[in-house]
């Protein structure tokens, strides 16, 4: 009997987070265009101004002067400016609010990714306590010196990290998370850190290597 051919459907891209230079750049934005929309503003009022003491002025002959149409153009050219700048602006200050909030939420994930792979791996609490320094790239005397313990207390912690996630190493170690964390569903609500992934020996059953002090 023949089977049914079957299409693999590509994963969906992963959700973008932005980062800290495009929150700077779309904040850097929105402050030029409230200044260009507060002048243009200021400008418009002396115009006006300056339109309405004319036409009190000369009265009906204004109406035949050229440089009353010419500040009749002005006037209206910065009103549709002023508008389209505003309309940027808010789209500008919506996308700002909502990087903000894929930021936040893109936190967060992490964390509970942290979490749940330290749960899952059964770490005791110092374990878990030099593992997250390790992940943010400290040396192990530089996690000694912060946690107030010797070089060889971190060494054998890092060991049993290894031993028990069946990981080989820092490097492996960051790639997971990493990974988990760029999966299309990672920021979607409901989704708990984690699932859907092997425990320890995901990586393909690397025996844990002894960890040497640095030179």
């Amino acid at each position: 009997m023949a089977e049914a051919a079957t299409t693999s459907l590509p994963d969906p891209a992963p959700n973008p987070v932005p980062s800290a230079p495009a929150m700077g750049t779309l904040g850097k934005m929105s402050a030029m265009l409230v200044v260009l929309i507060a002048l243009q503003s200021l400008c418009l009022m002396l115009f006006m101004v300056d339109l309405v003491t004319d036409l009190r002025d000369l009265g009906a002959q204004a109406w035949t002067e050229v440089h009353l149409y010419t500040e009749i153009a002005a006037n209206l050219t910065l009103i549709v400016a002023v508008f389209i700048e505003a309309r940027v602006l808010r789209q500008l200050l919506t996308r700002q609010a909502h990087a903000e909030r894929v930021l936040s939420v893109a936190t967060g994930a992490l964390h509970d990714v942290i979490e749940g792979y330290f749960a899952q791996w059964g770490l005791t609490p110092s374990e878990a306590d030099v593992a997250l320094f390790t992940i943010k790239g400290y040396s192990i005397a530089e996690i000694a010196r912060l946690r107030g313990s010797a070089e060889g207390t971190v060494k054998t912690h890092l060991n049993a990290i290894y031993r028990k996630s069946g990981l080989a190493g820092r490097s492996q170690l960051v790639s997971i998370l990493i990974e988990d964390l760029l999966r299309p569903d990672a920021l979607a609500p409901g989704v708990r850190a984690g699932a859907g992934v092997a425990g320890p020996g995901r990586s393909g059953g690397i025996a844990a290597e002894p960890v040497r002090a640095r030179g």
